[in-house]
């Protein structure tokens, strides 16, 4: 049993996650502290109104004042959201022996508590994680098991934080893991982990990637041989991490269990074959993508004719090389979710259009743009560059194409529709978070999608589009 009763816990950051975290821990019993960097008039209703529920609320928090830092003295429990860096204070509370969680293990130790207590089975436990695609497979998967008809909570680092939902039904839970998340876990134990790819990102937060990778690999370390590890076929990496659990792989992609074909999906276990004609998600990256989802449903003894049904119907999410408006011959697409490198690279060179004028730019990582010039040098026309991260962008691109900076996104929207050319791509895929900018990557994707469609119609002046 999870037993909090009591117990004086601390909350580090007051996200979405954080915000649940404290909700669960006062409905546990808990004596909660919330803390956030940010001071009472930036923070949220929902954190305000956590004062109400119990919380003590300690804003303007900085772990480098003594005041502050003295809350850890005498904490039971310390839950910190994925968004923090660990600190002093945190640091000597764990050599004391105090729990360091993140939400994820707090709310599923949460949930198997509530499910014992109420004497129904434990959640089985699906974990996806990758630097990217996670959020694509994240989906699918809990698309295909809901439509199966078991209860699924689908989210984590995707939508909605699983704290929120500790006291529900389920008999799935399909959870979307960041490196973030995982670098506080220690019961943490899913049937089956997936792990899509190891990119360089978030070097701004790990020394190197094999720092990054480490954490990811987290998730795998307490697989036993009755549970599953999802990984590409030759992909060292992600092999070397989940053989730091003892799950059983099983391979997607070229060559793998789950083969993937230039027509087909191919689940050698089934021995069925799902034709890529006829899927809802198209283009290379997100064959991989349907490839692992199908590998990690194996277990669920899903009908193939229901796979097949929902592979067709899916047709992903929201700011994922989503086309947004098709105007003079240039077809518009919102990524704002490439929040990476890898992820950038991966939606230039997916594009069918010969040549890309690519909107980047925000928050800096830490990675190299190495890779994002190689590929505008095979399919660029030019670059628009946003953010703090443009001057490092621009050098970095240097006159492989023609490279533009604006101040705003709807400024960038304009210069890439004078750039682009008929039968070209205007993408906006920014290789960096939106955190200088915007409050995250679905406002910057909003703003992009309004300034798109908010140019006036070939031939239209700008004047008669306003009138």
């Amino acid at each position: 049993m999870l037993d909090l009763d009591g117990k004086r816990a601390i909350v580090v950051g007051l996200g979405l996650s954080g915000v649940a975290a404290c909700r669960l821990l006062v409905a546990r019993g808990a004596r909660v502290v919330g803390t956030d960097s940010k001071k009472a008039e930036s923070v949220s209703n929902d954190v305000k109104a956590l004062a109400d529920a119990g919380v003590t609320l300690a804003l303007g928090f900085d772990p480098e004042n003594d005041a502050d830092a003295a809350r850890f003295a005498d904490a039971d429990l310390v839950v910190v959201s994925p968004g923090v860096p660990s600190f002093h204070a945190l640091d000597e509370a764990a050599a004391r022996g105090v729990p360091i969680w993140g939400e994820v293990e707090l709310a599923v130790r949460a949930v198997n508590a509530a499910s014992k207590a109420a004497g129904r089975e434990l959640p089985r436990l699906v974990a996806i994680g990758g630097t990217n695609g996670k959020s694509t497979v994240t989906s699918l998967v809990g698309a295909l098991l809901e439509r199966t008809g078991f209860r699924t909570f689908v989210g984590g680092n995707l939508g909605e934080p699983l704290a929120a939902h500790a006291d529900e039904p389920f008999d799935v839970l399909v959870l979307e893991v960041s490196s973030f998340q995982m670098e506080r876990v220690d019961a943490f134990h899913p049937e089956i982990c997936v792990l899509l790819n190891v990119t360089p990102d978030h070097l701004d937060r790990y020394p190197h990637l094999e720092a990054y990778a480490h954490a990811k690999g987290n998730a795998f370390v307490r697989q036993t041989d009755k549970d599953i590890a999802v990984v590409p076929q030759g992909d060292a990496v992600c092999l070397a991490q989940a053989s730091r659990g003892k799950g059983r792989v099983v391979t997607f992609g070229p060559g793998g269990i789950v083969d993937v074909h230039a027509d087909a999906i191919v689940d050698h276990r089934a021995r069925v074959s799902y034709p890529r004609a006829k899927l809802g998600l198209q283009g290379g990256h997100n064959a991989l993508n349907i490839a692992a989802a199908v590998a990690a449903v194996g277990p669920f003894g899903l009908d193939d004719l229901v796979i097949e049904e929902v592979l067709e119907a899916f047709r992903g999410l929201p700011h994922r090389m989503v086309l947004v408006r098709s105007r003079a011959g240039v077809r518009w697409y919102d990524d704002s979710k490439g929040t990476n490198v890898g992820a950038t690279v991966t939606a230039v060179r997916g594009v069918v259009e010969h040549r890309v004028v690519l909107i980047a730019g925000g928050r800096d990582k830490g990675g190299s743009y190495g890779p994002l010039v190689d590929a505008l040098r095979e399919k660029g026309r030019a670059a628009v560059l946003i953010g703090e991260a443009a001057p490092l962008i621009k050098e970095a691109v240097g006159d492989v194409v023609p490279v533009h900076v604006a101040t705003a996104m709807d400024e960038a929207v304009r210069m890439a529709a004078e750039l682009a050319q008929p039968g070209d791509a205007v993408l906006l895929s920014p290789a960096c978070s939106s955190f200088d900018m915007f409050r995250d990557y679905k406002e910057r994707g909003d703003v992009f999608v309004n300034a798109v469609n908010a140019l006036p119609s070939a031939g239209q002046s700008a004047g008669e589009a306003q009138s």
